[in-house]
């Protein structure tokens, strides 16, 4: 009986080892150089993944039942990406799970802590008198350059020379020099425009623009742009500077100059001295605040290929911050639709193309970088998660994906686009042809996206949206609720074609969209384009579209927008406090049946995130903005 209870106790112990060595901790406390237990952690989660790799290599016994690498609370400021393999994949027996330890919040940051803010007490040329005494200032131990600050978890606002959302109208634009004639900026007529840019809104979107020059005129000043974007803006045709004696001429506001900080909350970084300068807002005290510039792009990524893709990664209950997108201030940002912004786009001078007979345009897109991207992986489960405080897109599924699924997430104060997945056009496709591979790995298909809640994204470039799916199949949306976006909540599709493309099998259901439309028209809470065979909408709740304060066209708002091509969509079920929907140059195929007001309350109910997911129900915060609503 002795040997028995060696035996039995020997047995338990290697279990009890087994166990903890397929545990893998990670403390901002810890060291690479530890073994990743619980007394002894690591520092990082790409030494937690490297140590994992080997577990796996070795086919060591104790990730039969998968491995956990257990992310303990605190911020870890990332120097670069963290990425996961097809090494790092996991099975449906065993896979690799990336989780918070319980009860801690765990912050995978790409932004780096501004320190040493002192009183600005020397003279600056061009500060504003206003602004004297008030602002202060740190310097950065590096020129590198940065679009956003975040002051205790807030973003505070790059110096432009309006308030809020306020703007002034453009006089005309000139598509032969490509430039624009605007009313004389009396702050900066003496001043350097070295960094000035313009932000102008056009139509469904917004256009960022590096001034070259200002060259007054009297009571008007022309401005020049520096290339790649001023041709662009100048040739593409669509969304083009509006100039309209019925509506008004399109908006714009000039930012990051010093002349131009002149209230609390506004920011300015002189690339040249490395000095920020800020003025702080009534609540805050920088001797004690924490400030955040964002320095990387992307945060996680989770790629494989299309032969050896990353399979089987669950992430739980991380956060995901402070993420940078630096092409604006290297090239300008003019985009088509969605945030894709383009490389060449112009107008036929002969209409017609392969892709469209009445085709009388061409364009070339790129793509914003996610804080989080996956490509070429399959069964990634990401739950829990929080993405706030982000320069671009939030989380992108790029291509290759597949049984993926998104649930339970919090997207907000994100400059682009909260959620996007699927190929929308590579950048050597014309955008108008029908993207129908002839290798189906590359889609983006069987996904879930589901129970998120999506608020205050696409703060910076307005004409990017809360859900958005370019070609994807048998793609499911439901129970997500989407809120104070400036364009469309959910879109789903791309091409702007009749034809047959890839997409097909798509659901968008029981969503809540709500509070949309802050700053563009041309605008439906669910959006669609071309082709999608089998693809349904319905049960979705859509209200109150916000009377956007300078709008193109001040009727062009919707509940259902199904655009150039929609076909074959049924659209059924869905409430909304009126029918007034779009169908512009659809399709065959089409079913609306029973939308609008009459809908049962049932539908209303139901709609947008469930019990299921209380933690998520208490981020849903009562809407901030009272601008009016449109009736």
């Amino acid at each position: 009986m002795k040997r028995v209870s060696v035996f039995l106790l020997a047995v338990s112990v290697l279990i009890q080892l087994q166990a903890l060595a397929a545990d893998i901790h990670v403390s901002p406390a810890g060291a690479d150089t530890n073994p990743g237990t619980r007394q002894l952690p690591m520092a990082t989660p790409a030494a937690a993944l490297r140590h994992a790799r080997e577990l796996r290599r070795l086919h060591d016994p104790a990730i039969k039942g998968g491995i956990h690498i257990i992310i303990h609370g605190g911020t870890y400021r990332l120097y670069e990406p963290v990425f996961i393999r097809p090494e790092d994949s996991g099975t449906p027996e065993s896979p690799t799970i990336i989780e918070a330890a319980e009860g801690e919040l765990p912050i995978l940051s790409g932004g780096q802590a501004v320190t040493g803010w002192q009183p600005l007490k020397a003279a600056v040329p061009g500060l504003p008198p206003t602004a004297k005494g008030k602002v202060w200032v740190a310097v950065l131990p590096y020129n590198q350059g940065f679009r956003q600050l975040w002051v205790n978890e807030e973003k505070a606002v790059r110096a432009r020379d309006v308030s809020g959302d306020s703007m002034t109208r453009i006089l005309n634009w000139n598509k032969q020099h490509e430039t624009c004639i605007i009313p004389t900026p009396k702050a900066l007529l003496h001043g350097k425009t070295e960094g000035l840019e313009m932000c102008i809104q056009q139509w469904w979107a917004i256009a960022n623009l590096r001034i070259q020059s200002i060259q007054p005129q009297g009571d008007s000043a022309i401005l020049h742009f520096f290339q790649p974007e001023s041709k662009i803006q100048s040739e593409h045709p669509w969304p083009a500077p509006w100039l309209s004696n019925e509506t008004g001429n399109s908006p714009y506001y000039l930012t990051n100059a010093i002349q131009l900080l002149d209230e609390p909350g506004e920011w300015y970084y002189d690339i040249n001295t490395r000095h920020l300068y800020y003025w702080p807002r009534t609540n805050e005290d920088l001797r004690t605040a924490v400030a955040v510039i964002p320095e990387l792009e992307t945060l996680l990524r989770i790629e494989g290929t299309a032969d050896l893709p990353v399979t089987d990664v669950h992430i739980r209950n991380i956060a995901f911050a402070h993420s940078s997108w630096l092409r604006p201030s290297e090239k300008g940002h003019v985009p088509l639709q969605a945030g894709m912004y383009l490389l060449d786009a112009y107008k036929l001078r002969q209409p017609g193309t392969t892709a469209k007979a009445g085709l009388e345009n061409q364009a070339w897109i790129g793509r914003q970088p996610g804080a989080v991207e996956l490509a070429y992986a399959h069964r990634i489960r990401i739950s829990g998660c929080s993405f706030q405080h982000l320069g671009a897109t939030g989380l992108d599924l790029k291509k290759g994906t597949r049984y993926d699924t998104i649930a339970g997430c919090l997207f907000r104060d994100i400059a682009g686009t909260g959620i996007q997945a699927g190929v929308f056009s590579d950048e050597a496709f014309e955008t108008h042809l029908a993207y129908d591979p002839a290798d189906e790995r590359e889609l983006c298909r069987d996904i879930l996206i589901t129970n998120n809640l999506v608020n205050q994204v696409a703060n910076e470039d307005w004409g990017c949206v809360g859900i958005s799916a370019g070609y994807v199949r048998d793609f499911q949306i439901t129970h997500n609720e989407v809120s104070e976006v400036p364009y469309s909540g959910i879109c789903v599709g791309w091409g702007w074609t009749k034809a047959v493309n890839t997409m097909r099998n798509n659901l968008v259901y029981a969503n809540k969209v709500h509070h949309y439309a802050m700053h563009v028209y041309d605008v439906g809470g669910i959006y669609t384009l071309s082709a999608m065979p089998g693809t349904t909408i319905t049960e979705n709740y859509i209200d109150n579209i916000y009377k956007a304060p300078y709008p193109h066209d001040p009727k062009h708002w919707f509940y259902y927008y199904l655009d150039e091509g929609s076909s074959c969509i049924t659209v059924k079920n869905n409430w909304s406090p009126a029918d007034k929907v779009m169908r512009n140059a659809n399709g065959p195929g089409n079913v609306w049946e029973n939308n609008g007001p009459t809908v049962a309350d049932s539908i209303k109910i139901n709609a947008g995130i469930q019990s299921a997911y209380p933690n998520l129900l208490k981020e849903i915060k009562p809407v901030r903005d009272y601008r009016p609503i449109n009736h």
